[in-house]
């Protein structure tokens, strides 16, 4: 639709992807038995900012449409993007989050 604020608009889908690629890459409750162990911003495991990669927007303003709002519509097709990477490359389907070492290894058994 119709970008109204094209600003607010980068912001919205550069957080977005960041948000998707920490979800996607590094984020997990971590439990022992009978606990949640990772329960504080040093312990749990997010994307740091120097691991964020360089991004780059090209915005569609379509002023004949009506403005829709943006959301968090970016934050999806960042982990679709990650995993079709993987399996690209790889040729392993991930289907467990994070995609880690671990779950690379687990899925290619």
């Amino acid at each position: 639709g119709e970008i109204v604020n094209p600003d607010g608009l980068m912001n919205q889908i550069e957080g977005g992807i960041i948000q998707g690629a920490s979800w996607t890459l590094k984020e997990t409750v971590q439990f022992e038995v009978d606990r949640v162990v990772s329960d504080s911003w040093q312990s749990y495991p997010i994307l740091k900012f120097s691991e964020v990669p360089e991004i780059e927007v090209d915005l569609i303003d379509r002023p004949d449409q009506q403005p829709l709002g943006a959301g968090e519509t970016s934050v999806s097709p960042t982990a679709a993007a990650i995993g079709n990477a993987v399996k690209q490359a790889l040729g392993v389907r991930i289907v467990e989050m994070p995609i880690t070492r671990d779950t690379i290894a687990r899925a290619a058994t």
